[in-house]
């Protein structure tokens, strides 16, 4: 029609310009897209290790508290069972010191029974020859038994109590104040047995030896020469402990104390 106006129509090479640049930017946002993508995929991969760290962290700290909770369950019981055993031993040991202290009596009470009342025992080597018990007279002493006994009975309370050092004390002021005492021989050795339970083993067996060597015939010659032996042994010195035990089977053969020592002798190495 004549006087109408009709747009240009593209040409060809227009029209692939155009999708050329359409094509382009498409591939621009899927590499971008594909990109984000990526990223994304890899963050949460890391979360998931971060995550797997610290569940295996949580499990490690959760099973070593249990090891620990299991350890500190198992101290407990052990101190438990300790305490328990150190309360035995201890009952034990009062037991002990108990029935030591009566077989201390009752061996004194037999012992006192057997010795001769009245006479005067020969004095032991080196001891003190003042008298302030008694008085001399010529070659003799009175001695006052009344003020012995006394002081006898105070020094062997303290046994009894198991006062020992005390006991050590008043048997040696025993011993230097009533020289010629019935007594005497029993003040060595209730001295020499206080030393041996203060474990002063050689002043033990050197009161042992006492009485052996100032009263051989006292009842109580035999059961201080075994305990002569026995303050040896436990001082370390096992020969002269032996030596003892062997003369005093030969000096005392009939004695329960001699069948000690046999038996001793017999464990001999």
């Amino acid at each position: 029609m004549a006087g109408r106006f009709h747009p240009r129509s593209p040409s060809g090479a227009g029209l692939r310009a155009a999708a050329a640049a359409c094509l382009l930017v498409w591939g621009m946002t899927a590499h971008a897209a594909l990109f984000d993508d990526t990223e994304a995929r890899a963050r949460i991969d890391k979360l998931r290790a971060d995550m797997t760290a610290l569940q295996q962290t949580v499990d490690t700290a959760s099973k070593n508290q249990l090891d620990f909770a299991n350890q500190l369950d198992a101290i407990r019981t052990e101190l438990a069972k300790l305490r328990g055993q150190l309360e035995v031993l201890a009952n034990d040991v009062d037991t002990t010191q108990k029935r030591q202290k009566d077989f201390y009596v009752d061996l004194d009470t037999r012992l006192r029974k057997l010795e001769p009342a009245g006479t005067a025992p020969a004095a032991v080597p080196g001891a003190d020859s003042s008298l302030p018990s008694g008085e001399a007279t010529g070659s003799k002493t009175v001695v006052d038994e009344n003020a012995a006994t006394r002081d006898y009975e105070v020094a062997l309370g303290f046994v009894r109590a198991g006062r020992y050092r005390d006991a050590v004390n008043a048997f040696a002021a025993f011993n230097r104040t009533h020289v010629g005492s019935v007594r005497q021989p029993s003040a060595h050795y209730w001295q020499a047995s206080s030393h041996y339970q203060l474990r002063e083993f050689t002043k033990a067996a050197d009161q042992y030896a006492r009485v052996v060597a100032g009263w051989p015939n006292d009842p109580k010659a035999p059961d201080a020469m075994l305990g002569q032996a026995n303050a040896q042994f436990d001082g370390g010195d096992s020969k002269a402990g032996y030596r003892t035990l062997e003369a005093l089977i030969q000096q005392y053969p009939k004695s329960s104390a001699a069948q000690t020592a046999h038996q001793r002798l017999k464990k001999k190495p």
